[in-house]
Formats: C-alpha cells, structure tokens, sequence
C-alpha cells in the first residue's frame, strides 16, 4: 500500500523497477480486525491509530489466535531466532503447540539450539527444509543474505495454507527489485520487535516479574489466503512478549528499518560519538572526560530521559545557559545530519542498500566484517567502564548541552525524514525513539559499541560500519565549523523543533512503553 508518488529506477536500466517509496501516509492509517484481541485508538496528531495492547494476562488467548497450528518451525539461529523461538516455547507452554528450530545440515548454531533446549530426540529440532514441509507456521528468521540465496528452495517446501511469517521486510524488498512475488497459496505476515533478539529475551525475562514486560513489535499482513492471517500474527506477537504492537507495512518496515539502523539507532550515533569525544578531546578533556561528555551522556542520562519523558524533556530540564548551549549545537547539527539522513534514505528506498547487502556477504569469505571498537574512543571506553561503577551508576553523570543538542538533533532529523515519507507515526516513534533507548542504547552503555552492534543482524551490523564514518565527517566538516566560526544558524529549526506534533506521539507510545527498564549482566 503505497503512495502513487514517482517511482525510481536502479541505474541497471536492464533490471526491474522498484518503488522507491512511498508507504502509506500516516493521516490516512491502518486499519485491521481480530476475531481474538481487544484493538484500542490511540490518537496521533491529526490521526488515530489501531493498536494491540500484549501482555502475559493473554497467553491462554494464543491457542485461538493460532488457530490450526499445529507445530511452529523457526528457522535460523541469529539474532532474532534464539530469542523469539525460546519466548514463543514458554508462552505455548502446555497449549500442545510445538516450537521447533530448523537449521541447515551441519550449522554451527546446532549446539547452541540443544543447550538452550531443543533437541532432535523430542522433535524440536531439525533440518530446516524437513521442518518447513511439516510446520503450518514457519517463521523465517535467518539472516538477510540467506533468505537472498534461499528463499527460492524456502517457498517451494511450504505447504499451501502454511503462513509464512519474516520479522524484517528485506526479502520483500528484495523480490520487488527482481520482479518475483511471495507464492500465492500460502499466508504472508510480519512481526518485527523494535530491539534485537537479545533485548527481545531478556525484556521477556524480566517479564516473568512484572507483566507487560517486553519489546514493542509491528505487525504487518502482506497476504491472507484463509483468512487466519491477522490472528496469526497478532498471536506471535503477543507470543513473543510485545506489550504493544501496531500495523504497518512489509513496505514500510524495510524501508524505516534499514534506514533506521544506519542512523540513529546505529550508525549516526556511533559516528556522533567518534566525532564528539574528539571535538572535547581536542578542546582539552581528558580522554576519560571526553567520552563520559560523548557516549556515556547519551547512553546514560539522555537515554533515560527521552525512554520516561520524551525527547522535548532533555532541554526542558537544562538551566538557561545550558540552553543557550543546547540550542545552538542543535541548530549547527540538524541540517547537516538530515542531508545524510535523507540520503541514506533514498538509497534504501530504491533498493542500493539491499544490494549492498548481498554484495558484501558475498565477500565475507576473503573480507570478513571487522571489528568496530578498536579505535582510541571505544577503548577509552572499556577504561572508564572498568573504573566507574555499575551501568546504573554511571547514568548519573551530568548531562553535557552541547552533545544534549547534537543527538537531539540527529533523532528529530531522522524522526522528521520518516514523517516525510509517510511512514506512521508509531512506526516513526518506535524506529527513532522507543527501539534506540529502550533496547539499544542500553547495550552500548553496558559494554560498548560492538555489544550493541554486532547483536543486530548482519544487515544492521553492515549498515553501521557504512554510515557511521559519514556521520563523523558530516558533524566535524560542517555542524563542528560553523559552531567554531559563530556563523550564523537557522533558528528556526528550533522552534519547528519545540512545536513539533511527534512530541505528543512519543507521550501517547510512552504510555505503552516496556513495564520495566532493560538491565544487563555487568561486563566480566
């Protein structure tokens, strides 16, 4: 469901075509029905919106929800797989609903499903195609690169009326740029978790405790051939642990998620981080100082803020010469973050970014990914982690204005850019705001810029090493020289930033945000 804009085409004149964009506008919205789940309205701006309030009270509820699933095949053992097939096999605990893993003959991921508790002797795990043919919900959560060299063998060991269900749009996007199509006898549905697998286990973990525990999720119904379709998905999303889940498109989730990764919620933050410990560094900072100013600012007292006030709150609560600090380092960033911001998301729309992708996995067996965290910042880092207490702990140190303005001016640049684009305004919050400082965030303020990185999928993980250098250079080329040189800034970025509507978005999300904050293991 897109909007009848322009289209783009690749510069392959000989390949298909592929919307660029865009997805369906957020005042127009959604719409679904269940025959199961209560769905509310929830009032957006100018618009409202269907949602699906989850929650442990609802597990009895999953046996009708999936109704004629008999045997859940989960396929692939990554970042998604491990957490959603444990969270599913707890939540049909006692239905007679089988959660079984299917893995390629000879992977690697094979001990690690057994000591997580699957195993062949009691059926739950298998050879993926074996358990394909006999699930009548398969859940394909191997990484983006296999579903490319995969999905033809995939669709054809399903069996008619199977749904089919993917956590990630990319192989949609994939298909619309090769002129194929999902097989039309069989379900299409989407679950996406706003957080990566391991934010998905442990938010479900804590959960056990506190209901409503969990990681928000959107839900799309691509295609519905026996009318189960919605139920289904609703049913893994609730499943899973979501204590919210709302509808979108596999359209728009590809297009908002790969974009997201490789800016705020990955890339852009990695790269303002770089940039800003060596801005203080150079204006005198001891290294320790210069990135408690950069990175623990942002993954301490602003992540907290924005997760339980909004992201209007962080200045809000400045004293007035901070604000005059704040304001001018967000009028200096916003421009030249939204231009890499609108760029990166024109070439994920017209599909360059998934072709990306595919190229470099098909180069991993001579140039492996990399490590991200060898670089002075990050190994500055792992010192003042050692010296500084607790993760809970070092939230407290004091919030610098100038970094306060940058990062907030980077999520309003990515937030407006999706807006712009017509994404839905709970896909905006939770792909900008909810999934950076509710799951990610925290992971980098425990240990690191690779813990949270390479948790992500390999796309994700792809897409941060790209983008997160021209973030680097962007901020020191233009938004650090025009601070230094007094030049003039456009203020009226900041006041389209104090009236603008996302403000009462995120306030009505955080209504539904997780019950609980994310805590992790301390670092060994």
């Amino acid at each position: 469901m897109l909007r009848a804009a322009s289209t783009r085409l690749f510069a392959a004149a000989a390949r298909p075509s592929i919307v660029a964009a865009r997805p369906l506008a957020s005042k127009a919205g959604l719409r679904f029905s269940s025959e199961i789940y209560a769905i509310d309205e929830i009032s957006m701006h100018d618009s409202s919106e269907q949602v699906v309030k989850g929650g442990r009270h609802l597990f009895p509820t999953l046996p009708a929800a999936l109704r004629d699933v008999k045997q859940i095949g989960v396929l692939g053992w990554g970042s998604q797989g491990p957490a959603q097939a444990q969270n599913l096999r707890e939540s049909l605990e006692g239905t007679g609903i089988k959660v079984k893993i299917g893995l390629r003959p000879g992977s690697s991921s094979m001990k690690a499903a057994r000591e997580a508790g699957f195993d062949e002797s009691s059926g739950t795990l298998g050879e993926m195609y074996a358990t394909i043919s006999e699930s009548d919900m398969v859940l394909c959560l191997i990484s983006d690169g296999a579903c490319v060299t995969e999905y033809k063998r995939i669709f054809a060991a399903l069996k008619p009326g199977t749904t089919l269900g993917l956590s990630h749009g990319f192989l949609l996007g994939h298909l619309e740029s090769i002129g194929e199509e999902f097989p039309k006898d069989v379900n299409v549905v989407m679950v996406a978790p706003k957080g990566m697998g391991p934010s998905v286990r442990r938010l479900y973990e804590l959960g056990r405790e506190v209901n409503g525990s969990g990681i928000n999720a959107s839900f799309a119904v691509h295609q519905d051939v026996n009318g189960k379709a919605t139920d289904h998905a609703l049913g893994w999303a609730i499943g899973v642990g979501s204590p919210y889940v709302f509808q979108t498109t596999l359209a728009a989730e590809w297009r908002s998620d790969i974009f997201g990764e490789r800016c705020i919620l990955l890339g852009a933050v990695h790269g303002m981080i770089e940039s800003l410990f060596r801005r203080f560094e150079y204006a005198g900072m001891t290294p320790e100082d210069a990135f408690k100013n950069s990175a623990e600012v942002i993954t301490g007292p602003l992540t907290t803020t924005i997760s339980h006030e909004g992201i209007l709150a962080v200045y809000n609560k400045l004293n007035d010469s901070d604000k005059v600090v704040f304001k001018k380092a967000y009028c200096a960033s916003y421009k030249p973050a939204r231009s890499i911001i609108e760029e990166c998301y024109d070439t994920v729309a017209c599909g360059n970014e998934i072709r990306d992708v595919c190229n470099a996995v098909n180069r991993f067996d001579r140039f492996p990914m990399g490590e991200i965290d060898a670089t002075r910042t990050w190994q500055i880092g792992k010192k003042v982690r050692a010296a500084g207490g607790t993760a809970e702990q070092r939230k407290s140190v004091p919030v610098h204005p100038f970094t306060a303005g940058v990062y907030c001016a980077t999520m309003m640049a990515q937030i407006d850019t999706l807006v712009d684009n017509g994404h839905v305004y709970s896909e905006v919050v939770n792909e900008s705001v909810i999934e950076s400082v509710d799951s990610l965030n925290p992971y980098m303020h425990a240990r690191g810029v690779s813990y949270m990185v390479d948790n992500c999928s390999v796309t994700a993980r792809l897409g941060s090493r790209k983008w997160a250098p021209r973030f680097d250079y962007i901020y020191t080329e233009q938004a650090w020289s025009a601070v230094d040189a007094d030049a003039k800034l456009d203020e009226a970025l900041f006041d389209q930033f104090l009236c603008n509507p996302i403000h009462s978005c995120i306030a009505e999300c955080s209504k539904m945000r997780p019950s609980v904050d994310i805590s992790l293991p301390p670092e060994n």
